[in-house]
């Protein structure tokens, strides 16, 4: 089993900057990535940035150049530095692991979701 919690969320103001954390915890047997989604009221969940095992990152065009995420050595937690936030970045974040537990096959693992909320 594994449990990922997200924290950091909460009210900006527009250009202000927030960091979120999500920790994973369980019986992870390996990871092939992890990374940040988010989910705008009314909106389908979106690909925010990513990591995979290898060091690639990916980001979503939108937040290129402002967010960062990036890792502890040990894959325990997973970090989005959100700077020069913007009203639209408005939406619940939720961190993802797509990694295999002990025998088992890779999976999509996901938390609960943090708020943030930016205000213009």
């Amino acid at each position: 089993q594994v449990q990922l919690v997200e924290s950091g969320g909460g009210l900006v103001q527009a250009g202000g900057s927030l960091r979120l954390s999500c920790a994973a915890s369980g019986n992870i047997d390996s990871i092939s990535a992890m990374g940040w989604y988010r989910q705008a009221q009314g909106k389908q969940r979106e690909l925010v940035a990513s990591l995979t095992a290898s060091g690639r990152t990916n980001y979503a065009d939108s937040v290129k150049g402002r967010f960062t995420i990036s890792r502890d050595n040990n894959w325990d937690t997973v970090y989005l530095q959100m700077n020069s936030l913007k009203p639209e970045d408005t939406g619940v974040y939720y961190c993802n692991l797509r990694g295999a537990t002990m025998g088992g096959p890779t999976s999509d693992y996901w938390g609960q979701g943090t708020q943030v909320t930016v205000s213009s």
